[in-house]
């Protein structure tokens, strides 16, 4: 078995990372998650936090708020509707994202409503922690 597997890291604006990693901890929708090579196949939605990759250069970490991950043996693919080089993103980078999020759960129908306020609140703990 590999001791890397490949990680890459997109959202719509652009490609953050394409490396080779010993472990990624991923922020999924039903709590955090580590992956490494040799890892069952597997594909979760993520909650917005932060995507620790660990390479041969350190540790390396990534700002997401939802979308998804495809994790394989040999590979895991991070789809990321807003992502941030962790290093770089202010919470001045999130606040449309939370007013958007905000708008959201004022629109929600309410079966969506408890979803819209999870993600609300996950985007507010993100925003303190970055304190």
């Amino acid at each position: 078995m590999a001791n890397t597997m490949q990680f890459d890291l997109v959202s719509p604006e652009r490609s953050l990372a394409s490396l080779e990693a010993t472990s990624v901890q991923i922020p999924g929708a039903d709590g955090d998650m580590t992956a490494m090579p040799g890892h069952a196949p597997t594909l979760t939605s993520l909650r917005p936090g932060v995507v620790k990759v660990q390479s041969a250069d350190g540790e390396k970490a990534f700002v997401v708020t939802r979308g998804f991950a495809e994790i394989s043996a040999e590979s895991i693919s991070v789809i990321a509707e807003h992502a941030h080089v962790g290093s770089e993103v202010t919470k001045a980078d999130l606040e449309d994202v939370l007013a958007s999020a905000r708008k959201s759960v004022e629109d929600a129908a309410s079966e969506d409503k408890d979803a819209a306020e999870k993600f609300v609140a996950d985007l507010v703990h993100l925003m303190d922690d970055m304190d």
